[in-house]
Protein backbone atom coordinates (compact mmCIF):
# COMPACT_ATOMS: atom_id res chain seq x y z
CA UNK A 1 0.00 0.00 0.00
CA UNK A 2 1.14 3.71 -0.73
CA UNK A 3 2.12 5.61 1.80
CA UNK A 4 -0.63 8.38 2.88
CA UNK A 5 -0.01 11.91 1.69
CA UNK A 6 -0.47 14.01 4.55
CA UNK A 7 -1.99 17.48 3.90
CA UNK A 8 -2.84 20.85 6.42
CA UNK A 9 -5.06 23.94 5.61
CA UNK A 10 -3.84 27.16 5.89
CA UNK A 11 -6.90 29.01 6.87
CA UNK A 12 -10.44 27.39 8.26
CA UNK A 13 -12.90 29.51 6.27
CA UNK A 14 -15.21 29.10 3.31
CA UNK A 15 -12.09 28.15 0.81
CA UNK A 16 -11.12 25.55 3.53
CA UNK A 17 -14.25 23.87 3.92
CA UNK A 18 -14.83 23.19 0.13
CA UNK A 19 -11.23 21.96 -0.28
CA UNK A 20 -11.79 19.72 2.72
CA UNK A 21 -15.25 18.31 1.14
CA UNK A 22 -13.61 17.84 -2.11
CA UNK A 23 -11.22 15.66 -0.70
CA UNK A 24 -13.65 13.63 0.66
CA UNK A 25 -13.96 12.40 -2.79
CA UNK A 26 -10.65 11.37 -3.29
CA UNK A 27 -10.23 8.14 -0.83
CA UNK A 28 -8.53 6.15 -2.96
CA UNK A 29 -5.94 8.45 -3.49
CA UNK A 30 -4.49 8.36 0.20
CA UNK A 31 -4.83 11.87 1.38
CA UNK A 32 -4.19 12.28 5.12
CA UNK A 33 -6.04 15.47 6.56
CA UNK A 34 -3.65 16.72 9.45
CA UNK A 35 -4.42 19.57 10.58
CA UNK A 36 -5.22 23.30 10.03
CA UNK A 37 -3.76 27.24 11.37
CA UNK A 38 -5.30 29.88 11.58
CA UNK A 39 -4.42 33.23 13.35
CA UNK A 40 -7.91 32.97 14.71
CA UNK A 41 -7.87 30.17 17.33
CA UNK A 42 -11.94 29.90 17.47
CA UNK A 43 -11.92 29.02 13.52
CA UNK A 44 -9.03 26.54 13.56
CA UNK A 45 -10.39 25.27 17.10
CA UNK A 46 -13.57 25.03 15.14
CA UNK A 47 -12.68 23.76 12.01
CA UNK A 48 -10.29 20.73 13.70
CA UNK A 49 -13.25 19.49 15.96
CA UNK A 50 -15.63 18.94 13.86
CA UNK A 51 -13.44 17.13 11.11
CA UNK A 52 -11.54 15.29 13.59
CA UNK A 53 -8.24 16.78 12.83
CA UNK A 54 -5.35 18.84 15.06
CA UNK A 55 -5.57 22.66 15.17
CA UNK A 56 -2.02 24.16 15.09
CA UNK A 57 -1.23 27.44 16.84
CA UNK A 58 1.34 28.41 14.24
CA UNK A 59 1.57 27.43 10.25
CA UNK A 60 5.62 26.72 11.13
CA UNK A 61 4.26 23.59 13.47
CA UNK A 62 1.75 22.54 10.86
CA UNK A 63 4.03 22.31 7.77
CA UNK A 64 6.22 20.39 9.50
CA UNK A 65 3.63 17.48 10.00
CA UNK A 66 2.71 17.87 6.79
CA UNK A 67 3.25 16.82 2.73
CA UNK A 68 0.51 19.24 1.35
CA UNK A 69 -0.22 22.71 2.17
CA UNK A 70 -4.41 24.15 1.06
CA UNK A 71 -3.23 28.05 0.87
CA UNK A 72 -7.10 29.08 1.58
CA UNK A 73 -5.99 31.95 3.52
CA UNK A 74 -6.70 36.09 2.59
CA UNK A 75 -4.65 36.57 -0.74
CA UNK A 76 -2.62 38.70 1.29
CA UNK A 77 -0.90 36.01 3.17
CA UNK A 78 -0.95 33.59 0.30
CA UNK A 79 2.64 34.65 -0.61
CA UNK A 80 4.08 34.40 3.28
CA UNK A 81 2.56 31.10 3.50
CA UNK A 82 3.55 29.16 -0.05
CA UNK A 83 7.05 30.59 0.63
CA UNK A 84 7.40 29.24 4.14
CA UNK A 85 6.02 26.10 2.80
CA UNK A 86 8.57 25.53 0.28
CA UNK A 87 11.63 26.49 2.28
CA UNK A 88 10.74 22.72 4.46
CA UNK A 89 9.67 21.19 0.58
CA UNK A 90 6.40 20.82 1.67
CA UNK A 91 3.78 21.05 -1.59
CA UNK A 92 1.70 24.01 -2.17
CA UNK A 93 -1.92 24.55 -3.29
CA UNK A 94 -2.11 28.17 -3.43
CA UNK A 95 -6.31 28.98 -4.22
CA UNK A 96 -7.10 32.10 -6.29
CA UNK A 97 -6.38 34.66 -6.86
CA UNK A 98 -1.97 33.60 -7.07
CA UNK A 99 -1.04 36.85 -5.24
CA UNK A 100 -1.04 40.91 -5.67
CA UNK A 101 -0.45 43.58 -4.19
CA UNK A 102 -1.79 44.63 -0.60
CA UNK A 103 -0.35 48.35 -0.24
CA UNK A 104 3.22 49.56 1.53
CA UNK A 105 4.46 48.05 4.62
CA UNK A 106 4.81 51.86 5.50
CA UNK A 107 1.30 52.68 4.88
CA UNK A 108 -1.03 53.77 7.75
CA UNK A 109 -4.28 54.94 5.46
CA UNK A 110 -4.14 53.00 2.34
CA UNK A 111 -6.30 53.32 -0.05
CA UNK A 112 -6.40 51.21 -3.28
CA UNK A 113 -8.29 52.98 -5.02
CA UNK A 114 -5.87 55.89 -5.32
CA UNK A 115 -2.51 54.05 -5.53
CA UNK A 116 -0.63 54.51 -8.21
CA UNK A 117 -1.09 51.24 -10.08
CA UNK A 118 1.99 51.37 -11.95
CA UNK A 119 4.36 50.85 -8.65
CA UNK A 120 0.81 48.46 -7.64
CA UNK A 121 1.92 46.16 -10.76
CA UNK A 122 5.89 46.46 -10.07
CA UNK A 123 5.15 45.45 -6.13
CA UNK A 124 2.23 42.51 -7.51
CA UNK A 125 4.78 41.25 -10.10
CA UNK A 126 8.04 41.01 -7.17
CA UNK A 127 5.38 39.03 -4.82
CA UNK A 128 4.63 36.47 -7.51
CA UNK A 129 8.13 36.39 -8.81
CA UNK A 130 9.27 35.57 -5.37
CA UNK A 131 7.01 32.62 -4.89
CA UNK A 132 8.55 31.01 -8.39
CA UNK A 133 11.62 31.73 -7.14
CA UNK A 134 11.18 29.91 -4.32
CA UNK A 135 9.44 26.93 -6.13
CA UNK A 136 12.84 27.05 -8.01
CA UNK A 137 14.82 26.61 -4.70
CA UNK A 138 12.65 23.92 -3.73
CA UNK A 139 12.45 20.03 -5.14
CA UNK A 140 7.91 20.70 -4.58
CA UNK A 141 6.15 22.71 -6.56
CA UNK A 142 3.48 25.07 -6.72
CA UNK A 143 -0.34 24.23 -7.68
CA UNK A 144 -2.18 26.77 -8.94
CA UNK A 145 -5.81 26.26 -7.88
CA UNK A 146 -8.23 27.60 -10.50
CA UNK A 147 -11.41 25.48 -10.38
CA UNK A 148 -12.86 27.13 -13.45
CA UNK A 149 -9.98 25.22 -15.68
CA UNK A 150 -10.79 21.48 -14.28
CA UNK A 151 -14.46 22.13 -14.76
CA UNK A 152 -15.69 19.40 -16.89
CA UNK A 153 -17.32 21.65 -19.57
CA UNK A 154 -13.95 24.00 -19.90
CA UNK A 155 -12.19 20.70 -20.32
CA UNK A 156 -14.86 19.32 -23.15
CA UNK A 157 -13.97 22.02 -24.80
CA UNK A 158 -10.01 21.76 -24.60
CA UNK A 159 -10.71 18.42 -26.68
CA UNK A 160 -12.32 19.74 -29.05
CA UNK A 161 -9.59 22.83 -29.17
CA UNK A 162 -6.85 20.26 -29.73
CA UNK A 163 -8.73 17.53 -31.52
CA UNK A 164 -9.62 20.09 -34.46
CA UNK A 165 -6.87 22.77 -33.93
CA UNK A 166 -8.91 25.34 -33.58
CA UNK A 167 -8.24 28.90 -34.07
CA UNK A 168 -9.78 30.87 -31.30
CA UNK A 169 -11.16 34.39 -32.65
CA UNK A 170 -13.10 35.37 -29.53
CA UNK A 171 -13.55 34.78 -25.99
CA UNK A 172 -16.87 36.29 -24.18
CA UNK A 173 -16.20 35.37 -20.06
CA UNK A 174 -18.32 36.59 -16.72
CA UNK A 175 -17.96 35.82 -13.39
CA UNK A 176 -20.72 37.72 -11.80
CA UNK A 177 -22.95 38.20 -8.14
CA UNK A 178 -24.35 39.89 -5.73
CA UNK A 179 -21.13 40.14 -3.33
CA UNK A 180 -18.43 37.83 -1.42
CA UNK A 181 -18.83 35.61 1.50
CA UNK A 182 -15.44 36.88 3.09
CA UNK A 183 -15.44 39.86 5.44
CA UNK A 184 -11.89 40.88 4.29
CA UNK A 185 -13.24 41.66 0.67
CA UNK A 186 -13.64 45.03 -0.32
CA UNK A 187 -10.88 46.01 1.69
CA UNK A 188 -7.67 45.92 -0.67
CA UNK A 189 -5.04 45.58 2.08
CA UNK A 190 -6.45 42.40 1.81
CA UNK A 191 -8.18 41.31 -1.30
CA UNK A 192 -5.77 42.63 -3.27
CA UNK A 193 -8.30 44.55 -5.57
CA UNK A 194 -12.23 44.06 -6.39
CA UNK A 195 -14.17 42.70 -8.80
CA UNK A 196 -11.14 41.99 -11.41
CA UNK A 197 -8.92 40.31 -8.87
CA UNK A 198 -11.74 38.33 -6.91
CA UNK A 199 -14.03 37.55 -9.44
CA UNK A 200 -12.41 38.26 -12.67
CA UNK A 201 -9.01 36.10 -12.01
CA UNK A 202 -11.35 32.60 -12.84
CA UNK A 203 -12.77 33.61 -16.19
CA UNK A 204 -9.06 35.60 -16.94
CA UNK A 205 -7.08 32.43 -15.97
CA UNK A 206 -9.39 30.42 -17.70
CA UNK A 207 -9.16 32.05 -20.89
CA UNK A 208 -5.09 32.41 -20.62
CA UNK A 209 -4.93 28.60 -20.40
CA UNK A 210 -6.96 28.07 -23.12
CA UNK A 211 -5.01 30.08 -25.35
CA UNK A 212 -2.31 28.16 -24.34
CA UNK A 213 -4.30 25.01 -25.22
CA UNK A 214 -4.31 26.23 -29.03
CA UNK A 215 -0.91 27.45 -29.44
CA UNK A 216 0.29 24.15 -28.18
CA UNK A 217 -2.18 22.41 -30.30
CA UNK A 218 -1.55 24.64 -32.97
CA UNK A 219 2.32 25.80 -33.21
CA UNK A 220 3.71 23.83 -30.35
CA UNK A 221 3.95 27.47 -27.97
CA UNK A 222 1.09 28.99 -26.05
CA UNK A 223 -0.56 31.83 -26.96
CA UNK A 224 0.15 34.52 -24.71
CA UNK A 225 -1.07 37.95 -23.87
CA UNK A 226 0.11 41.15 -25.20
CA UNK A 227 -2.11 44.45 -23.75
CA UNK A 228 -4.90 44.86 -21.91
CA UNK A 229 -7.93 47.52 -21.88
CA UNK A 230 -10.11 48.05 -19.01
CA UNK A 231 -12.59 49.64 -17.01
CA UNK A 232 -13.65 49.77 -13.18
CA UNK A 233 -16.70 51.29 -11.49
CA UNK A 234 -17.50 51.73 -7.87
CA UNK A 235 -21.53 51.67 -8.53
CA UNK A 236 -22.73 51.03 -5.28
CA UNK A 237 -20.67 54.09 -3.96
CA UNK A 238 -22.20 56.27 -6.45
CA UNK A 239 -24.32 59.35 -4.14
CA UNK A 240 -27.13 58.21 -6.57
CA UNK A 241 -27.14 54.68 -5.82
CA UNK A 242 -30.01 53.37 -3.89
CA UNK A 243 -29.75 50.44 -1.68
CA UNK A 244 -32.74 47.93 -1.47
CA UNK A 245 -30.79 45.50 0.54
CA UNK A 246 -30.07 42.81 -2.55
CA UNK A 247 -26.63 43.45 -3.18
CA UNK A 248 -23.57 43.64 -0.99
CA UNK A 249 -22.46 47.07 -0.31
CA UNK A 250 -20.14 48.51 1.60
CA UNK A 251 -16.67 48.00 -0.25
CA UNK A 252 -14.05 50.08 1.23
CA UNK A 253 -11.81 51.22 -1.42
CA UNK A 254 -12.19 48.59 -4.40
CA UNK A 255 -14.15 48.49 -7.35
CA UNK A 256 -17.91 46.12 -7.77
CA UNK A 257 -17.81 46.09 -11.98
CA UNK A 258 -14.86 45.62 -13.83
CA UNK A 259 -14.11 45.25 -17.51
CA UNK A 260 -10.82 43.63 -19.38
CA UNK A 261 -10.54 43.62 -23.36
CA UNK A 262 -7.63 41.40 -23.90
CA UNK A 263 -5.37 41.19 -26.95
CA UNK A 264 -3.17 38.16 -27.96
CA UNK A 265 0.09 38.58 -29.72
CA UNK A 266 -1.16 36.68 -32.28
CA UNK A 267 -4.27 39.53 -32.63
CA UNK A 268 -7.39 37.48 -31.06
CA UNK A 269 -9.11 39.07 -28.21
CA UNK A 270 -11.08 38.27 -25.20
CA UNK A 271 -13.72 40.05 -23.10
CA UNK A 272 -13.90 39.12 -19.32
CA UNK A 273 -16.53 41.05 -17.01
CA UNK A 274 -16.41 41.04 -13.88
CA UNK A 275 -18.90 42.07 -11.10
CA UNK A 276 -20.96 42.48 -7.69
CA UNK A 277 -24.23 43.68 -8.77
CA UNK A 278 -25.96 40.44 -10.80
CA UNK A 279 -28.65 38.84 -8.51
CA UNK A 280 -29.96 35.47 -8.78
CA UNK A 281 -26.85 33.40 -7.44
CA UNK A 282 -23.93 32.92 -9.18
CA UNK A 283 -23.22 33.24 -13.14
CA UNK A 284 -20.25 32.04 -14.18
CA UNK A 285 -20.31 30.92 -18.10
CA UNK A 286 -17.52 31.34 -21.07
CA UNK A 287 -17.94 31.52 -24.48
CA UNK A 288 -15.74 30.36 -27.15
CA UNK A 289 -15.67 31.37 -31.11
CA UNK A 290 -13.16 29.95 -32.75
CA UNK A 291 -12.89 29.42 -36.80
CA UNK A 292 -14.50 25.87 -36.81
CA UNK A 293 -16.97 26.37 -33.75
CA UNK A 294 -18.81 27.83 -31.13
CA UNK A 295 -19.17 26.53 -27.80
CA UNK A 296 -20.57 27.97 -24.82
CA UNK A 297 -19.71 26.67 -21.40
CA UNK A 298 -22.35 27.40 -18.60
CA UNK A 299 -20.52 26.78 -15.50
CA UNK A 300 -22.82 27.65 -13.17
CA UNK A 301 -25.70 27.98 -13.25
CA UNK A 302 -26.13 24.56 -14.86
CA UNK A 303 -29.03 23.45 -17.04
CA UNK A 304 -29.03 20.03 -15.85
CA UNK A 305 -31.12 19.90 -13.40
CA UNK A 306 -34.83 22.68 -12.98
CA UNK A 307 -37.36 23.03 -10.64
CA UNK A 308 -40.35 24.52 -9.64
CA UNK A 309 -40.98 25.53 -5.93
CA UNK A 310 -44.12 27.64 -4.86
CA UNK A 311 -43.50 28.16 -1.62
CA UNK A 312 -40.25 28.98 -0.04
CA UNK A 313 -40.70 27.18 3.41
CA UNK A 314 -40.62 24.15 1.48
CA UNK A 315 -37.42 24.19 0.36
CA UNK A 316 -35.87 25.49 3.65
CA UNK A 317 -33.45 22.32 4.54
CA UNK A 318 -32.44 21.92 0.72
CA UNK A 319 -29.42 23.34 -0.52
CA UNK A 320 -29.77 24.91 -4.42
CA UNK A 321 -27.21 26.24 -5.21
CA UNK A 322 -24.44 29.51 -4.40
CA UNK A 323 -26.21 32.58 -3.67
CA UNK A 324 -29.09 32.29 -5.82
CA UNK A 325 -31.28 34.34 -2.80
CA UNK A 326 -34.47 32.70 -2.82
CA UNK A 327 -35.74 29.02 -3.32
CA UNK A 328 -39.03 30.20 -4.38
CA UNK A 329 -40.13 29.61 -8.16
CA UNK A 330 -38.08 28.53 -10.89
CA UNK A 331 -34.61 27.41 -10.50
CA UNK A 332 -31.73 25.05 -11.15
CA UNK A 333 -30.33 23.39 -8.40
CA UNK A 334 -26.97 22.10 -8.45
CA UNK A 335 -26.62 18.26 -7.96
CA UNK A 336 -23.00 18.34 -7.11
CA UNK A 337 -21.65 21.94 -6.93
CA UNK A 338 -18.03 21.10 -6.10
CA UNK A 339 -17.98 18.76 -8.99
CA UNK A 340 -19.91 20.81 -11.37
CA UNK A 341 -16.71 23.49 -11.09
CA UNK A 342 -14.03 21.24 -11.15
CA UNK A 343 -12.90 21.19 -7.45
CA UNK A 344 -12.90 17.68 -7.20
CA UNK A 345 -11.58 17.12 -10.26
CA UNK A 346 -8.78 19.92 -9.65
CA UNK A 347 -7.42 18.37 -6.11
CA UNK A 348 -7.54 14.76 -7.96
CA UNK A 349 -5.38 16.23 -10.62
CA UNK A 350 -2.97 18.07 -8.02
CA UNK A 351 -2.46 14.88 -5.95
CA UNK A 352 -1.80 12.66 -9.05
CA UNK A 353 0.80 15.27 -9.87
CA UNK A 354 2.63 14.51 -6.39
CA UNK A 355 2.16 11.02 -6.37
CA UNK A 356 3.43 10.48 -9.78
CA UNK A 357 6.09 13.92 -9.59
CA UNK A 358 5.13 15.58 -12.69
CA UNK A 359 4.53 19.04 -13.12
CA UNK A 360 1.20 20.58 -13.44
CA UNK A 361 -0.69 22.36 -15.95
CA UNK A 362 -2.28 24.83 -13.44
CA UNK A 363 1.38 25.82 -12.63
CA UNK A 364 2.62 28.98 -10.93
CA UNK A 365 3.46 30.61 -14.41
CA UNK A 366 -0.06 30.20 -15.37
CA UNK A 367 -0.84 32.11 -11.54
CA UNK A 368 1.79 34.41 -12.15
CA UNK A 369 0.58 35.37 -15.69
CA UNK A 370 -2.51 36.10 -13.92
CA UNK A 371 -1.53 38.44 -11.89
CA UNK A 372 0.12 40.17 -14.56
CA UNK A 373 -2.88 41.11 -16.48
CA UNK A 374 -4.92 41.52 -14.02
CA UNK A 375 -2.88 44.62 -12.42
CA UNK A 376 -1.91 45.84 -16.15
CA UNK A 377 -5.92 45.99 -16.37
CA UNK A 378 -6.01 48.29 -13.21
CA UNK A 379 -3.28 50.53 -14.78
CA UNK A 380 -4.85 51.10 -17.93
CA UNK A 381 -8.19 51.52 -16.05
CA UNK A 382 -6.17 54.29 -14.29
CA UNK A 383 -5.92 55.66 -17.55
CA UNK A 384 -9.08 55.89 -18.67
CA UNK A 385 -8.75 52.74 -20.67
CA UNK A 386 -5.98 53.25 -22.38
CA UNK A 387 -4.51 49.88 -24.26
CA UNK A 388 -1.38 48.96 -21.38
CA UNK A 389 1.44 46.30 -22.69
CA UNK A 390 0.96 43.13 -20.49
CA UNK A 391 5.09 42.73 -19.15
Amino acid sequence: MEEKIRCGFAGAGFAARFHYESLKALAALGIEPVGVFSKREESRQKFAAERGMKAYSSLEELLEAVDVIHVCVPPALHQWVAVEALKRDVHVIVEKPFTGFFGPPEAIDFRGNEFPKQRMREEALRNASGMLEAEKKSPARIFYAENWVFAPVIQKEVEIIEKTKAQILWIIAEESHSGSHSPTYGIWKHSGGGSIMGKGTHPLTTVLYLKRIEGMARQGKPLRPKTVTARTHELTRLPAFQDKGYLRTGYTDVEDYGLMHVVFENGTVADIFSTEIVMGGVHNWLEVLANNHRTRCNINPMDGLETYNPEEEQFKDIYVVEKIGTRQGWSKPAPDENWMNGYVQELSYFYRCIREGKEPFSSSQLGYDTVSVIYSAYLSAEKGGAEVDVP
